[in-house]
């Protein structure tokens, strides 16, 4: 491997390309990205939130300074007021959606905004249901109904926030009927949210990836943002603020450690030569000062030619990214493919050279979850005989190719990205043994940590929030009368992310299959039944499901997870991405359902008018 890719380098370092770990530790990341550009030359690095919550580093960044969520996951206690968008945290992030569910049962008040009818949302006192790429026109009409019935805190906005003028004017043309005509919304259903959230003393915001998952995903985030610095309800002004929920368990610390093709760890642009020049001295070599490719960019650019040599850590992408068979056709372009993984996933299958790298079990270093909080991680037991830490595995591969990477323990990389990355300037593995987990940013040895951000002031330069005047834009794909239904993808509480662990599980017996879910209406209308198996077709391919009759989708809405790679789900989503970052609009394809040959019946099922 080591020749091959020295070779690549020597030819054209960006013929390179790494896609790094949202399971690996921060250590092994930040080796991850060392590698990339101190060995090979290049920024071509990226990792999965790229497919998840780069709108949110993006739109957090702009409204506030910093990409991470504004408050410890404990202000939901002091909380009397919850708006959760886009996510169903009982199914996909259990511990907070349990803890929400008991801070409800207390007596905070609770708005979904969702387009399923989740666990939670039976439980909220209001529940939008927007039709899927509507975010930006909901969020808007919510602010247009804050400022309307004076629930602005004019106080805070004129000392710590600047773009309120320009959107107000914007928020005119966002009243409840016209937020309801693009969106589906109800009027008083809309104003009723709007008024439950503005009148809470302490409201707090959590959303997931049906905010972030769309063409405007990084638009939804700001719109959504705007909400919470109206109401002063973020930094200074005290509230729950606005916290993403991250999909696997280092999605955060991966892009924190600057696993990114465009940022260095500490979220330093890739374009400031300060940065590059305190990442050179530590590395003792030169950092590109291009931003690299992202993962959809590294697949066009393997089924162009022009890449040579992708390596793959902990990611199914065969099973997880959008249109997999465009990226099947990659794969197979790219000379050589490399794969870090626990199983012989399918992706690991494709590759050229397969590593068979440790669990988390048996590693030692450091995680951050979703409120910005390293956390340790200790070896409980030893890896199996010839099992290698993807950190060592990195190691090794550099050693071979001449260049080394230093930073000969865990321990050492995290006191090495300490020295490059302010933010964690106060971070290290023995600090944390001593004193248990600290939020970043922790800028010194004597540094408390940060848990609620933003308490003095805002991190952007004029120490101010931004208020974003967005308008609302239709998504990507839209239904028509070839593709008439709206396909909604996402996870199940029975299986996590491509089931590569959960599948090797007794979660079989509770889930052994995907599904296709059909509303009731819409199943008798068209004259399928539980368990019938039908034939989803996308613009992009096609996969067969059984269905699963339930009100939890609209009438025009079906939805299936991606847990099962046999059930080809990803091979039906669209390739469009976030226009800012990329990201993948899994939330949003047009589909239409068939009876698969030999069922007796024959063509397209069409949704009832």
């Amino acid at each position: 491997m080591a020749a091959r890719l020295t070779a690549v380098r020597d030819a054209d370092p960006d013929g390179f390309a790494l896609i790094s770990s949202a399971r690996a530790t921060n250590e092994e990341n930040y080796l991850a990205q060392k590698f990339a550009r101190a060995v090979m030359g290049t920024n071509n690095v990226d990792n999965c939130s790229r497919l998840c919550h780069a709108p949110s580093a993006a739109g957090l960044a702009a409204a506030f300074g910093l990409g991470g969520g504004t408050n410890p996951f404990d202000d939901l206690d002091a909380c009397d007021a919850v708006l959760l968008v886009g996510a169903n945290p009982t199914a996909a992030h259990p511990v907070v959606g349990s803890r929400i569910f008991q801070r409800v049962m207390d007596g905070a008040r609770l708005v979904v905004v969702d387009p399923r009818r989740t666990y939670l949302a039976r439980h909220a006192d209001v529940h939008l249901r927007p039709r899927p790429g509507t975010n930006v026109a909901v969020f808007n009409g919510l602010a247009h109904v804050l400022v309307r019935e004076g629930l602005v805190d004019s106080a805070f906005l004129a000392a710590h926030a600047t773009g309120y003028e320009e959107l107000r004017v914007l928020l005119d043309d966002y009243p409840p009927a016209r937020v309801a005509a693009i969106s589906g919304v109800r009027e008083d259903d809309l104003v009723r949210a709007a008024l439950l959230y503005g009148e809470a003393a302490a409201p707090a915001i959590f959303y997931g990836l049906g905010v972030t998952e769309h063409k405007h995903g990084t638009d939804g985030v700001r719109t959504l943002s705007n909400l919470a610095v109206l109401r002063g309800a973020v930094g200074p002004g005290g509230g729950g603020g606005v916290n993403p929920l991250r999909g696997q368990n280092n999605v955060q610390g991966a892009s924190d450690m600057g696993a990114l093709p465009d940022l260095l760890p500490g979220y330093q642009k890739v374009t400031d030569p300060a940065a590059r020049e305190r990442c050179a001295a530590a590395w003792r070599a030169e950092v590109p000062a291009r931003p690299g490719l992202r993962i959809p960019q590294m697949f066009a650019s393997a089924r162009s030619g022009a890449l040579k040599a992708l390596w793959v850590i902990g990611e199914d992408v065969l099973t997880t990214d959008p249109d997999s068979t465009a990226v099947r056709a990659a794969l197979d372009a790219c000379p050589l493919v490399i794969c870090n993984d626990l199983f012989l996933s399918a992706t690991a299958a494709a590759a050229d050279v397969v590593f068979p790298v440790a669990a988390w079990l048996e590693k030692d270093g450091t995680f951050v979850n979703f409120d910005r909080r390293f956390q340790r991680v200790r070896e409980a037991v030893a890896p199996p005989e010839g099992v290698r830490t993807d950190f060592e595995v990195l190691h090794a591969v550099a050693a071979r190719t001449g260049t080394g990477l230093g930073c000969a323990t865990p321990a050492d990389a995290m006191a090495e990205c300490a020295v490059v990355a302010p933010l964690f300037g106060g971070v290290s593995h023995s600090r944390l043994d001593r004193e248990g987990p600290l939020h970043w940013p922790c800028g010194s040895a004597g540094s408390p940590g940060t848990p609620r951000l933003y308490q003095d002031g805002f991190a952007t330069p004029d120490r101010r929030a931004h208020l974003a005047a967005r308008h609302y834009l239709p998504p990507g794909e839209e239904c028509d009368g070839e593709f008439p239904f709206l396909l909604i993808t996402g996870r199940r509480a029975e299986h996590y992310n491509s089931g590569s662990m959960t599948r090797r599980t007794a979660n079989l017996r509770l889930l052994g299959r995907e599904t296709v879910d059909v509303g009731p209406d819409d199943a008798a209308a068209l004259g399928i039944g539980g368990g019938d198996t039908v034939r989803v077709e996308s613009r992009h391919g096609e996969a067969v499901l059984q269905v699963r009759i339930t009100d939890d989708v609209e009438p025009g809405q079906v939805f299936a997870g991606f847990h099962f790679p046999g059930a080809a789900v990803n091979g039906l989503t669209s390739p469009v991405g976030d226009e800012a970052t990329g990201c993948p609009e899994y939330k949003v394809t047009a589909v239409r359902l068939d009876a698969p040959s030999g069922s007796g019946r024959a063509g397209p099922i069409q949704p009832p008018r």
